[in-house]
């Protein structure tokens, strides 16, 4: 089984491909009913500010205890450049259900986080230069996958302590900020951004979108937009949008 998390199309691409080059199953964490541990269990997601969303920790400390010592598992990261410690975040969480982690991928992405100074999606050069890669990279990871490897072949970058062990808290402490959400005078009312939302957490309410306090700042509304009509605070003024991987829904 593979359990992964998306916002913006990126990880989850990965993990239906890697579903279907291993004959699994790929199953979004928002919507995930556990049913009992497989032979192999697999995590794809996008990095957080060199960081595990917390959403996919959560989802991990919810499950039981695994009796079962034969367990292959491993995780996929998604990134634009770099995961620092990531892996061995992930590490821990399982170690305390009792699941070794075997094995660990990065794969370069197109940039979606814009939500910050100095953050925006990639030209079209770039992005479809990263798209490419990314289809030999995911054969590669699935032929290590299949044959059940034990490697650890991911790209931490520089300082990846700094990056997770102090840049990563803070994000997770100030860095989602749900006030900061809301519309320009081009919102039609369209309701995308409420349909497209993995945790629910935006309705619609007179015409506009209303976010809750729930946000995982995964920035798929922002995104999926038709008329770039959702902003963050000033920090999305004239930044693009990122929309080659995005589905409408994942509900």
């Amino acid at each position: 089984m593979i359990y992964y998390f998306s916002g913006t199309g990126n990880s989850r691409y990965i993990a239906e491909q890697l579903a279907g080059k291993m004959t699994d199953r790929a199953t979004f964490i928002p919507t995930a009913d556990f049913n009992g541990y497989t032979d192999v269990i697999g995590f794809v997601f996008p990095i957080y500010s060199w960081g595990v969303p917390p959403i996919v920790l959560d989802f991990i400390e919810s499950l039981p205890h695994c009796e079962n010592r034969n367990i292959y598992s491993y995780m996929v990261a998604t990134c634009g450049d770099d995961i620092g410690l990531s892996t061995e975040m992930l590490r821990d969480a399982l170690t305390k259900k009792g699941i070794t982690l075997n094995a660990a991928f990065s794969v370069q992405m197109p940039n979606t986080y814009v939500l910050l100074p100095g953050f925006d999606v990639d030209s079209t050069e770039v992005e479809n230069k990263k798209l490419k890669a990314a289809e030999q990279r995911i054969n590669e990871i699935a032929n290590m996958l299949n044959s059940r490897i034990e490697v650890i072949d991911v790209t931490k970058g520089s300082i990846p302590w700094l990056k997770t062990k102090v840049v990563y808290p803070l994000f997770t402490k100030y860095g989602i900020d749900t006030k900061k959400w809301h519309t320009t005078i081009d919102c039609t009312g369209c309701g995308m951004c409420s349909k497209i939302c993995p945790v629910s957490n935006i309705s619609i309410v007179d015409g506009h979108p209303k976010w809750g306090k729930q946000c995982v700042s995964c920035t798929a509304c922002y995104h999926t937009c038709p008329h770039n009509a959702i902003k963050y605070g000033n920090l999305t003024t004239k930044k693009g949008q990122y929309r080659t991987l995005i589905k409408k829904s994942f509900k």
